[in-house]
């Protein structure tokens, strides 16, 4: 393998491993639109907009990517998401 060929392959490595995964929020029965909004708004950074729209896909979908990146990234807003009652989850 040349080493134009090797950066090549690393720089790949690293794009896959930075976009490649996605939280996911999950519908449930328990939690207002409102509170979904709300957490989308402070821990995803999402617009008031945005978020209502990501918590009406995950109402008549049953859920939706809520954010892609890096796991290091998307790991502490998950973990925040389960804190606030809500079922979330990265998926790859």
């Amino acid at each position: 393998m040349s080493a134009k060929e090797k950066v090549k392959e690393r720089v790949k490595e690293a794009w896959n491993k930075e976009s490649s995964s996605a939280l996911v929020l999950y519908n449930d029965d328990f939690n207002t639109f409102d509170h979904v909004i709300n957490c989308l708004v402070k821990i995803c950074k999402h617009s008031p907009e945005a978020a209502e729209q990501c918590a009406f896909i995950v109402h008549y979908h049953g859920k939706c990517a809520v954010k892609h990146g890096a796991y290091e990234d998307l790991e502490p807003r998950c973990l925040a998401l389960l804190d606030q009652g809500l079922s979330a989850k990265i998926e790859s």
